[in-house]
């Protein structure tokens, strides 16, 4: 229950929605059992044509329903006899089932908002959880069970747990009042009845419990198969050019089984509850038209044939809330199930947070200083007491082989990852004592993967400053080398680049990039092998948009291209998570080391 209370306390306010249910729930309840009861006097003025009725009393108390029922029926019947009383009632019972449906109407309307509001919540509480988190959360979690949680389990919910407000919040209401009116009517009978209701808990009970597991495994494997599925939409071009078509299927197969298998498994236990509580609610039936019966037969003038039939109808209206009760109690635990997975993912806290009492950096005006960095994943060793100072308005260049450590080392300035020693200083403030938004307002990047949205290609240069000008916009493009081709697009700056920038060749993707960080106008540039991808034509356009880009700016670059870092005010070469070589060009050429190896390998290339 506490995954239910917690999944609830998106409701807030709650109350806002729950008092106003509660009072039309009621008034509904009231006028549907009343619908119900009013069959009594509507069969005893059939009955009793000859309109020798039984003379009854007043009663003494208000809360005897249907000894007021009699008594006023009786007075009904002596003032506009018998067919007069009967349309009297009939009148009633229209008024009734008009106001019972209304108030249903108007509490189902509360109860749907309550439900959209809670689910509005859930959505935005686990969205934003999920994208606080720092990138290491993401290289170890899929994505499909990411969006498995946010999309299918959220639905779940929707369903299950929430639509169980509904009925425990109107259901126990309906069945007192029916059990109210069957001790009105006989207290003897509805007694022993009411014994056979702990029998149908238990059996329902037994099928919660077994049905909790198999909806939490359903819940996984989903995430699995949506994973999966992800993958391959991702990869298809690698699938093909290997030919592994097959085996992906396979695999998308194999797990699509399993979680059909499960569904099956859930189903049938879902489906068990109805036909038990059925069975035993035709079982209490029988017994009521039995016992009752003798009671009828026997003559007894407190419990006549009107009466017992009216009892009968009350009666079989009993199972319909008990079965409600039921049905959500079983099917509640796939909702519990999807609730924790998605509670999971809102309890989980980034690794990298900010400080308390963090500061915000406007300006950026002396240097980065990295003193004596360490830093592994588990237990590979990445960087090695890396020490490196990058004076404002300095080129510099990381170089070294595949594996050195360059990427790691540029991804803990803007604290993406954290080192397990040393610090990073930005103008003699540590990075952890500032807010890691002011500092990354503070910095640019273009990296080897065009990251592109599939929207407009203005949208995509304006990207994190929505409020941008077309002219500043325009600007942005000049300098990065892109107006031009942007120009010759089917719709120029409003053209749709589809999903990943599919349409757009890889240079101009890059440019785009470099167009979006131009606009930023951050005072460092934090390039990562930003022409690698490229051909050499692409390479040199790009690259002529890196260097307007660079101008007056501090940068570190991570390039495999000569013409990338020659220029660079300092080349430092990593190897195996060390700084080996430092140095301008000229300088390491000079010398026999890992750089000028590099070069003669052509790693390099003009």
């Amino acid at each position: 229950m506490k995954t239910y209370f917690r999944l609830l306390s998106f409701a807030k306010p709650i109350e806002k929605f729950a008092i106003p249910y509660i009072v039309t729930t009621l008034l509904a309840v009231v006028f549907n059992t009343l619908n119900l009861a009013l069959i009594v006097p509507v069969l005893t003025f059939l009955f009793n044509t000859t309109g020798n009725a039984t003379v009854y009393t007043k009663p003494e108390s208000a809360w005897n329903m249907m000894a007021n029922f009699n008594y006023y029926s009786q007075v009904i019947n002596k003032t506009y006899g018998t067919y007069g009383a009967l349309q009297f009632i009939c009148v009633a019972i229209i008024i009734s089932v008009l106001l019972s449906n209304l108030f249903k109407y108007i509490s189902q309307r509360i109860m749907e908002n309550l439900r959209i509001h809670t689910l509005l919540n859930i959505r935005k509480t686990v969205f934003e959880n999920v994208m606080n988190m720092h990138l290491g959360f993401f290289n170890n979690e899929r994505k499909g069970d990411i969006l498995s949680k946010i999309t299918n389990d959220v639905q779940v919910v929707q369903f299950t747990v929430t639509g169980t407000l509904q009925v425990i919040f109107r259901e126990p209401f309906q069945l007192i009042a029916y059990l109210f009116t069957l001790f009105a009517i006989s207290y003897k009978l509805t007694f022993i009845s009411i014994l056979f209701i702990p029998i149908s808990a238990i059996f329902i009970a037994r099928l919660v419990k077994s049905l909790k597991n198999v909806a939490s495994n359903s819940q996984s494997s989903f995430g699995v198969m949506v994973s999966n599925l992800e993958e391959a939409l991702t990869g298809v071009k690698i699938i093909k050019a290997f030919n592994a078509g097959d085996f992906i299927k396979q695999k998308f197969n194999n797990e699509n089984e399993n979680f059909s298998e499960m569904g099956r498994q859930m189903a049938k236990k879902q489906q068990l509850a109805s036909p038990i509580s059925e069975f035993l609610g035709v079982l209490m039936v029988v017994f009521i038209v039995l016992y009752g019966g003798s009671i009828v037969l026997g003559g007894d003038p407190n419990f006549t044939a009107p009466m017992f039939i009216g009892y009968i109808g009350i009666f079989s209206q009993l199972t319909r809330p008990a079965k409600a009760l039921s049905d959500s109690f079983t099917g509640i635990n796939l909702g519990l199930a999807a609730g924790e997975r998605i509670l999971e993912l809102i309890d989980m806290k980034p690794a990298i947070q900010d400080a308390k009492g963090a500061i915000e950096v406007t300006e950026f005006n002396r240097a980065i200083t990295i003193n004596n960095i360490n830093f592994s994943y588990g237990e590979k060793i990445i960087l090695t007491n890396v020490s490196l100072t990058i004076p404002i308005g300095k080129t510099i260049a990381l170089v070294g082989p595949s594996g050195g450590g360059k990427s790691t080392l540029m991804d803990l300035i803007p604290r993406f990852i954290e080192p397990q020693s040393g610090s990073i200083c930005f103008d003699d403030t540590d990075i952890k004592n500032i807010s890691m938004d002011s500092l990354r307002s503070q910095i640019g990047f273009v990296n080897q993967e065009s990251i592109l949205f599939n929207d407009t290609i203005f949208n995509n240069i304006a990207f994190g400053k929505p409020d941008s000008t077309k002219e500043a916009v325009e600007a942005a493009a000049r300098i990065a080398n892109a107006h031009d081709f942007i120009l010759n697009t089917d719709n120029g700056y409003e053209t749709n680049i589809g999903d990943r920038g599919i349409k757009l060749s890889g240079g101009q993707k890059q440019r785009i990039n470099i167009a979006r960080a131009v606009l930023k106008n951050p005072p460092i540039m934090l390039l990562d092998e930003a022409t690698s991808a490229l051909d050499t034509e692409s390479e040199k356009s790009v690259q002529d948009a890196l260097n307007k880009l660079m101008k007056n700016r501090t940068t570190l670059v991570i390039a495999h291209r000569l013409s990338t870092i020659k220029d660079a005010d300092l080349i430092v070469v990593l190897d195996s998570g060390k700084i080996v070589e430092t140095g301008t060009h000229s300088e390491l050429m000079v010398h026999d080391g890992v750089y000028r190896r590099l070069v003669e390998m052509q790693t390099f290339s003009e």
